[in-house]
């Protein structure tokens, strides 16, 4: 399914919804460290894919042109 679909048929009322069962599962003092957990998982993949190209790039600049 598309991503733009699925969030098209998405309202306040269900996003409000899911907010309550999250506050409900984790509590409200659990939610900040599950969202830098969260952010830090980003961050890594970022450079992750970053440091990918970073390393092709070396790796030509150090390739002789004959």
């Amino acid at each position: 399914m598309n991503l733009s679909i699925l969030l098209g048929m998405i309202g306040g009322w269900q996003i409000a919804i899911i907010v309550l069962v999250i506050l409900l599962l984790f509590g409200g003092k659990k939610i900040p460290e599950l969202m830098r957990g969260l952010g830090r998982g980003v961050k890594e993949f970022k450079d992750g894919i970053g440091g990918e190209n970073e390393e092709e790039k070396k790796a030509d600049d150090g390739k002789e042109i004959k």
